[in-house]
Formats: structure tokens, C-alpha cells, sequence
């Protein structure tokens, strides 16, 4: 495994290996890797010749409020479980590296940012998309992989590769959960014992509605109703956000109809958790 920091050097080794004939499979991290992280590696074995890990901590995508300083870093670690999981290239460029000057133009993402998660963020989407189509330029990958856990992210994503024609095959994976049912997340750790008992409610609601969806139901106010009642009832936790919109496309809608996205985050004392599932209809 190498770990390439410049860009020169990285397209040098994309282009030899593309002239082998090879598919090149792209992980973009922020590092201070987990299973999750892994798992991507895994998939994109399944399916690419050459793996590209990125690691790097993009300041665009960080509010006045959120200290990019202080975000984890490891690469140490992060190198160590990047290589067990084989890894062939750390694309490990710093803030220098990637924004040589002032940048001219950035994304700007119109639909979609407004909802879920990215109501109490403005702005972070625009930094993701940002870096995301230029690591996609660098990169240039034959597929492209990301987790389901942040559906919100990956639905950005999708739509960028559509509107600009990127030709890259975006690869949506599954979210990794525990036997419960829990979604894993470094978040579940700073969860009492009461509350890690009371958390699998959340992907238990969301079960529930899909099968209250094929058993006919429509009104998506009806069902998140119900979904908030069964967190209500079998939680402590605090209700943020329960949505059931449009996917990619993450619009309103009062009807089930095509693919929807439901959507669940929760509050308990010391954990934000999210959750959703998508259904088409």
C-alpha cells in the first residue's frame, strides 16, 4: 500500500494503472476510520482492481461553529486498518494540497439541503459537493463508494453526478447495523445503558412503516405520526426530525409514491442518532 500526497503524483499512478486495463474503486474519508469505512474497502474489492482510500478533513464543509481543528485525526491507525483491509492507494493531500489558492468557483447544491440533517447545517452540503466533484477529477474512479448511513449525503452526490455527467458509477452500500438492528455509529458509545436498550426502537419504527406501506398505506402524515407516537412510547429520547420525502430528489410529499426516503433522527442525553430506509412504491 503507498500513500501518495500530491496530486501530480496520484493521477501519475491512476493513468498507469487505467493503461493495465484495470477499474479503479474510490473510498473518500475524512479519516479516524471505523468498520464502516471498512466495509466500503469490502465492497469496492468485490467489484474494482485498484482501491483508492482519500483521508482527507475538508475545511469547506465546516460552519463558523464546528472547529475543524479539533476534528479526530489519526493517520497512523488509519494507515494500520486501511492496509489490513488491502488497501492499494491513501490519497492523503493537505488544505494546501487540494486548494492551492482562493478557489473561484465552488458548488452551490439548490435542492435537497433543506431537510434532515443539513436544516441546522447551511452551507455544509456545498463544501461536501465542492470537494466530492474534485476528488472525483483527481480520483477519476470508475465507481465511487459511499455508506447509506448518511442517505442525505449520498442522495448530494447522486444528484451532482447527474447534473454535471460525471462518469463515475456512484455505489450506495448498505448501512451496517448491529443484531438488534441498531445502526453502527461511534456516537452509540456515549449511550447509557437504558438508552442503548431503547435505541433499536428507531430502526424498529422504521421497519414498521415500510410495513405498514406495502400493506397500502399512503399518507405520509399518518405514518410519521405513528412513527413519532412508537419512539414516544419506547424511547427517552428526543424527537429531532421524522421525514419521509422524495429520493434523491429529498422533496415534501404527502403521498407515498416512487422511491421515498423515511428518515429518523433522535436526541438522547449525549447522542444525536440517525437512521432511515429507502422503499420504492
Amino acid at each position: 500500500m503507498q500513500i501518495v500526497r500530491t496530486i501530480s503524483q496520484l493521477n501519475n499512478l491512476i493513468n498507469a494503472v487505467k493503461k493495465e486495463g484495470k477499474t479503479v474503486g474510490f473510498v473518500p474519508t475524512m479519516g479516524y476510520l471505523h468498520e464502516g469505512h471498512i466495509s466500503l474497502v469490502e465492497e469496492a474489492k468485490k467489484h474494482d482492481d485498484f482501491i483508492v482510500m482519500s483521508i482527507f478533513v475538508n475545511p469547506l464543509q465546516f460552519g463558523p461553529n464546528e472547529d475543524f481543528e479539533l476534528y479526530p485525526r489519526d493517520l497512523k491507525r488509519d494507515e494500520k486498518l486501511a492496509k489490513m483491509a488491502n488497501v492499494d492507494v491513501i490519497f492523503y493531500p493537505d488544505v494546501q494540497e487540494m486548494y492551492q489558492k482562493d478557489l473561484t468557483c465552488t458548488v452551490h447544491v439548490q435542492k435537497g439541503v433543506n431537510a434532515l440533517c443539513g436544516k441546522s447545517r447551511p452551507g455544509h452540503f456545498d463544501g461536501v459537493a465542492t470537494v466530492v466533484l474534485k476528488l472525483f477529477n483527481i480520483v477519476q474512479p470508475t465507481r465511487a463508494y459511499f455508506g447509506m448511513k448518511d442517505a442525505q449525503q449520498v442522495a448530494v452526490i447522486e444528484n451532482l453526478i447527474a447534473d454535471f455527467n460525471v462518469p463515475v458509477q456512484l455505489m450506495k452500500c448498505k448501512t451496517l447495523r448491529e443484531e438488534d438492528g441498531l445502526a453502527r455509529s461511534s456516537r452509540n458509545v456515549y449511550l447509557t445503558n437504558v438508552e442503548r436498550q431503547q435505541a433499536p426502537e428507531i430502526y424498529r419504527s422504521l421497519k414498521q412503516a415500510v410495513e405498514n406501506i406495502e400493506a397500502g398505506e399512503k399518507s405520509t402524515s399518518k405514518l410519521k405520526e405513528e412513527m413519532i407516537s412508537h419512539l414516544s412510547l419506547t424511547t427517552t429520547g428526543e424527537v429531532d426530525y421524522v421525514e419521509i420525502l422524495s429520493y434523491p430528489s429529498l422533496d415534501e410529499i404527502s403521498a407515498i409514491e416512487g422511491q421515498v426516503i423515511i428518515a429518523i433522527a433522535l436526541k438522547f442525553s449525549k447522542a444525536r442518532l440517525i437512521d432511515n430506509v429507502t422503499i420504492t412504491v
